[in-house]
């Protein structure tokens, strides 16, 4: 059935009018971004696949623009919208720590470290510079690696940090398993950044690991 063979107080763009947004149905909120389907398949069962073919959300808000390409119905009007609102997500999120201290708002960097490293298919070593009031200074995926590890060099972290003239750093990498328990690797690698760090006196508020759906702070399980 197509959305308008629907009657009008169930179409999702009514819904939402009348109810707001929370109202709509997963499916029913992207169809009202990608507007129209295609032939043979109206725009709620395209929203459906494409929610199915990312994992719903959770994998859609950590797509790249390439990411939609192939996908039936995702022209590339379709996909740079999808691709803008994706960012638009990311910098909403990065405006935050950027305007207040980040613990201010701890949430907001789980949930920004969550849009940039979630979903990654390999684990990336990336970290937040802040200022001397704990602001957002820049983020920087500094090291890639593959399925399990990444190689991590201190001194460019350190160079890094001078250049980007910080006061502070927040570490953090993904698990691409999905599962965000930090390893025996990861504590040794937070002591030997943290006592580099200290010598040119930039502080390590924390170290997150990324998983799928979690992240875990050393600094809330007193591993700093």
């Amino acid at each position: 059935m197509s959305i308008k063979d629907l009657p009008a107080d169930a179409r999702p763009r009514e819904k939402l009018l009348q109810h707001g947004a929370a109202s709509l149905a997963d499916a029913e909120l992207l169809a009202l971004l990608l507007r129209t389907g295609f032939k043979g398949q109206g725009v709620l069962q395209m929203a459906e696949g494409v929610l199915g073919h990312f994992g719903g959300y959770a994998g859609l808000l950590h797509a790249q623009a390439g990411d939609f390409e192939g996908i039936k119905g995702l022209g590339p009007a379709k996909r740079a919208e999808l691709a803008a609102v994706i960012e638009m997500a990311r910098r909403a999120l990065a405006q935050r720590l950027t305007d207040a201290p980040v613990f201010d708002s701890p949430q907001a960097v789980k949930d920004f470290l969550q849009l940039q490293l979630g979903a990654l298919a390999h684990e990336v070593f990336a970290v937040l510079f802040l200022d001397a009031q704990h602001r957002l200074l820049g983020f920087d995926r500094l090291f890639t690696g593959t399925l399990s590890q990444t190689s991590v060099y201190p001194r460019e972290v350190v160079k890094r940090a001078l250049a980007r003239n910080a006061g502070a750093v927040i570490l953090a990498h993904n698990h691409p398993s999905g599962v965000a328990e930090p390893s025996r690797a990861d504590e040794y690698l937070t002591q030997t950044l943290k006592s580099a760090l200290a010598l040119v006196d930039v502080r390590v508020l924390d170290h997150l690991v990324v998983g799928h759906g979690q992240v875990v702070s050393f600094a809330e399980r007193g591993l700093l």
